[in-house]
């Protein structure tokens, strides 16, 4: 029998890793476990199944199970859940859900790629069947299931992160009666400043959306949610509050924990016992501006720490150099991202920073179709450092965050954005783009 590798999770972290591991070594045995019914799909697509702009679920899968066996000679197992670890024995204890029947499964290499959960709040009620979180297809499967069997109703959103939003706004497209937003804090989009976070929620009310910050949850009771503000009536509840590393497993069986109790990985996605990998949600990351270790779960990573783990696995040498904490979404119209540190993020680095913020457009002005574009910028004191920035604005907003992360990535300063030799054109940018403008400020020369 020949070297046989595990791989504890079907999506972006673990088949890719298990895709690019076949490569490199064609005679490797393979076996992926997977609980849930799909393999290799986009979860950030989600929203978008919700809201109708993508027919279905199965849309979302990249590859299935059975074309992972017919062309990869991956043995991918949809139902099988890993409940127990023994890295000394090198086995894991698997649920198969469909046969209902537990069995025992050696491997000589693993690849931990348990992704992430959503947060469920310790209130009363937390667990009742209205009350959604949206983390994986089986969410969204789940969710779909409970909307189309009681048609367009009252939809209230606890959390005003990333996925909260973009689920509200889901709801809303879908016709539902009512849309309601509750963010305990002081503004919506926690990554970013609340002086930019404003002008998201001020988007979603403009579209009909009730945003309601600095209001606190305090439980589930039947067909509602409470509030320290009184109670709201709502056929489903969507938890956006966000996601904790699924990090059980892997930290059951010993293996070092570290930021958010995510798995600890080197440069190579090589976690702290031999043989062992782990890539995506369920691990830890090393961040560029900070030099700290985080957790950001975002597929985007999970692929690129999945094809790192899969190139060492196979016997070949690849490592990943770590995040910038760069995002971007779009809500009701409204473009958002992100890159590098906020200023809370900054001040609890311990750095000293200085911020400019400008309102531009996203054309020429005088080009038809020119929106509203609003850039914030930090950089360190002194050494002038480029930390972070924050974009929010109409259409081609988001994306001019990549020149950032770029210039984050490359330890450039203000002044070195002030003088880049971005494009220009009257239909795509004005003479000095948002974000250079931004730099200008920041770098004191206008």
């Amino acid at each position: 029998m020949g070297t046989r590798l595990l791989v504890i999770g079907g999506d972006a972290g673990g088949m890719s890793a298990a895709s690019q591991a076949r490569r490199l070594q064609p005679d490797l045995g393979i076996v992926a476990l997977e609980r849930g019914r799909w393999t290799s799909y986009s979860a950030c697509g989600i929203p978008y199944v919700v809201g109708g702009q993508v027919p279905g679920v199965d849309d979302l899968v990249v590859r299935s199970p059975r074309e992972f066996r017919e062309h990869y000679r991956i043995d991918a197992r949809t139902g099988h859940e890993a409940v127990a670890l023994d890295l000394g024995a090198r086995t894991v204890e698997v649920v198969d859900h469909g046969h209902g029947r537990t069995y025992q499964l050696g491997f000589d290499l693993l690849h931990l790629a348990t992704g992430a959960r959503p947060v469920r709040p310790d209130l009363p009620g937390a667990d009742r069947a209205h009350v959604h979180g949206v983390q994986t297809l089986e969410d969204a499967a789940h969710l779909l299931e409970h909307v189309q069997a009681d048609g367009p109703g009252r939809v209230v959103v606890v959390g005003g992160g990333y996925i909260g939003l973009e689920m509200a706004e889901a709801f809303a497209r879908r016709g539902c009666s009512s849309v309601t937003v509750v963010e305990q804090a002081r503004e919506v989009m926690g990554t970013i400043d609340p002086d930019m976070g404003a002008l998201v929620a001020e988007a979603m009310r403009r579209a009909g959306i009730d945003v309601r910050t600095g209001v606190a949850v305090t439980g589930f009771p039947p067909g509602g949610v409470a509030t320290a503000d009184g109670g709201l009536a709502a056929d489903v509840v969507v938890l956006g509050l966000g996601v904790a590393p699924d990090s059980a497993l892997g930290a059951g069986a010993g293996l070092a924990v570290g930021a958010r109790r995510a798995l600890v990985v080197n440069a190579r996605q090589q976690t702290s016992a031999d043989g062992v990998w782990a890539a995506g949600d369920c691990c830890q990351s090393f961040h560029r501006v900070s030099r700290s270790a985080v957790h950001v779960p975002l597929g985007t990573h999970a692929n690129k720490q999945g094809r790192v783990a899969g190139v060492n696995i196979g016997g070949g040498y690849a490592t990943f150099p770590g995040v910038v904490g760069t995002a971007a979404t779009r809500i009701c119209r409204t473009e958002v991202a992100r890159t590098g540190l906020s200023s809370a993020e900054a001040t609890a680095a311990g750095l000293a920073f200085d911020a400019a913020t400008v309102s531009g457009t996203t054309r020429a002005g005088y080009y038809p179709g020119a929106d509203r574009i609003t850039v914030k910028m930090l950089a360190e004191r002194g050494t002038r450092r480029l930390l972070g920035a924050q974009l929010v604005g109409g259409e081609g907003s988001a994306k001019r965050i990549d020149v950032l992360a770029t210039a984050l990535a490359a330890g450039m300063t203000v002044d070195d954005v002030v003088g880049l030799d971005l494009a220009y054109a009257p239909p795509l940018s004005t003479v000095w783009d948002p974000v250079q403008a931004a730099a200008r400020r920041l770098a004191g020369s206008g």
